[in-house]
């Protein structure tokens, strides 16, 4: 039994280092494709949205605000505030790029992809650095667990001078707010755990042309390039 045992636990050490290529092959063909898009501005939200909600509609039009301004769109290419972010930038005939992974129960291709720049990716934290590395900011809609991981590592990443800055904005007031307030209270106040200039990494908006006078305004003082 002992013998059995081991012998399976080479087979995933085995294992562990081929996934190594896989994850190579993930990393290049998402440098090669995404370093030919341009300056985008990755939308971020829950898949579970529905297209009567006020925030998929306003997620469209944050989307053509932001290809008027003269930037793309990026999205995780799901359905929801990502399929609404994808809508957004085609209707207006800008760059619409999907960094689709697998996921169970919500995640499909949608229809408003360009279709030279879907992407599929097996890992998160390969879809991440693309993210991370190609957007010119982050545009945060209300969403989920999944949502809030993307937020939280561009901030960290960000406050740590791992990436250059870029701005990063949170749309709807009513769903951030209590966040906004746990984290300048708990955290800034009553545990002095960020500093009061971190705070500065974060806009709260409700409007499209609130999220591209942010991005107009910082992107007069800096250039448009890869973050990293």
């Amino acid at each position: 039994m002992r013998l059995q045992q081991h012998k399976s636990w080479n087979e995933i050490k085995t294992n562990d280092s081929w996934a190594l290529f896989k994850i190579m092959g993930e990393f290049v063909n998402g440098f090669e494709k995404m370093s030919k898009i341009g300056p985008c501005v990755s939308i971020f939200g829950s898949a579970r949205t529905a297209q009567s909600s006020p925030y998929y509609h306003l997620a469209v039009e944050i989307a053509e605000a932001i290809v008027k301004s003269g930037y793309g769109v990026i999205t995780g290419g799901g359905p929801g505030i990502m399929e609404a972010g994808n809508k957004g930038a085609n209707q207006a005939g800008g760059t619409s790029v999907g960094l689709n992974i697998d996921l169970p129960f919500e995640q499909h291709d949608n229809p408003f992809i360009d279709s030279d720049k879907s992407l599929d990716f097996d890992y998160f934290f390969v879809r991440k650095v693309m993210f991370v590395k190609y957007s010119q900011g982050f545009v945060v809609m209300p969403g989920g667990f999944g949502t809030l991981d993307e937020l939280f590592e561009a901030i960290t990443l960000i406050q740590t001078n791992k990436i250059e800055k870029f701005p990063i904005i949170l749309v709807g007031t009513p769903y951030w707010k209590g966040l906004l307030e746990w984290i300048k209270t708990t955290l800034l106040v009553d545990h002095k755990a960020i500093s009061p200039g971190d705070l500065d990494l974060i806009h709260l908006v409700d409007t499209p042309d609130e999220v591209t006078a942010i991005l107009d305004a910082f992107y007069k003082q800096f250039q448009l390039s890869p973050n990293f």
